[in-house]
């Protein structure tokens, strides 16, 4: 069957596809109430709108898809073929906007809101678990989705919308930013057990300038750490491998791979000895990152409250 044509104001179909969705959108709900009734009083009845105003909504419908949707019968209506084709479509838009809704309105929810929150790798062991137990004790039903990633990827996903709030060295300084330092964490030189310099508990880094360094990948935060401090000990680390994780790279130390600046692990690896390193003063801030004039959600800014409560203690000492 074809469907019969309409001429008069329609919408080019060569036009913009986003301008056709703004224009038909605000009428698919009129629509599918009165394909569902097939009578427009009564759906104008049943939405609580001028019949008028549902009966022009609909003539201005067919008119800009330039096809009937309905068949006129005194009072009542009926679906064209076309009308039938297009109220499947739009039953299951309007379908997925209600599914969408109650989505956000379930993630704002005070009490069983979703926090999206970003952090490090190397704070995923102790840190962050102990920060969640922590705030779960006064919001026990608020949910969080969780990213491991180092900070500059972290940092392009709070700007995508994808976090909420993230963990993050160097703390960032950046217009478009809001960063709070929280804490500061000491770097050690890690060095294999049976290491030259494996009987020495201090030492000054411009020591380890031989040393071939095993390090984060060129982005990571504390790759930037690492070689600034080695510049400001008079040398330029030469590297010999480079990872994507502190762990693994402990390990490549205990396998006589190399040495590195890492932070104190969870918990304490055979086969390496970790020294404290006196100068330059080896240490990195952790700081909490939001997109700036964001809005809030009432989990998002229970939670960031809660960060920023524990500035000085986020980390054991």
């Amino acid at each position: 069957m074809v469907h019969q044509q309409r001429s008069e104001g329609r919408l080019s179909q060569s036009g913009d596809t986003e301008d056709m969705v703004m224009s038909l959108a605000p009428r698919l709900a009129y629509f599918a109430g009165v394909a569902r009734t097939e009578h427009v009083t009564r759906a104008a009845q049943e939405m609580q709108v001028p019949q008028s105003t549902l009966s022009r909504a609909m003539v201005r419908l067919e008119q800009d898809l330039g096809v009937d949707l309905f068949a006129r019968h005194g009072r009542t209506l009926s679906l064209t073929p076309a009308g039938r084709t297009f109220l499947a479509s739009v039953e299951r838009a309007l379908a997925e906007v209600g599914r969408a809704a109650e989505e956000v309105r379930a993630d704002a929810d005070p009490a069983t809101g979703k926090v999206a929150f970003g952090f490090l790798h190397t704070m995923g062991a102790e840190t962050v678990p102990g920060l969640l137990h922590a705030f779960r004790a006064d919001h026990p039903r608020i949910r969080f989705a969780l990213v491991q990633n180092y900070g500059e990827a972290m940092l392009e996903r709070l700007r995508a919308g994808d976090l909420d709030l993230c963990l993050t060295s160097p703390v960032p300084d950046a217009p478009d930013l809001v960063a709070r330092r929280l804490d500061e964490q000491k770097l050690r030189l890690v060095v294999p057990a049976d290491h030259r310099l494996a009987g020495r508990r201090r030492i000054r880094l411009a020591e380890a300038a031989d040393e071939a360094f095993v390090t984060l990948e060129p982005g990571y935060g504390l790759r930037r750490i690492t070689d600034d401090l080695c510049g400001r000990a008079g040398f330029r680390p030469r590297v010999a491998f480079e990872g994507e994780e502190a762990e693994t790279l402990r390990g490549l130390v205990a396998a006589g791979l190399g040495v590195a600046l890492l932070p104190p692990p969870a918990v304490p690896r055979p086969g390496v000895v970790e020294l404290t390193v006196t100068s330059p003063r080896a240490a990195r801030e952790i700081g909490v990152a939001w997109l700036a004039g964001r809005p809030d959600t009432p989990p998002v800014a229970a939670f960031k409250k809660f960060l920023l409560s524990r500035r000085g203690a986020l980390l054991p000492h």
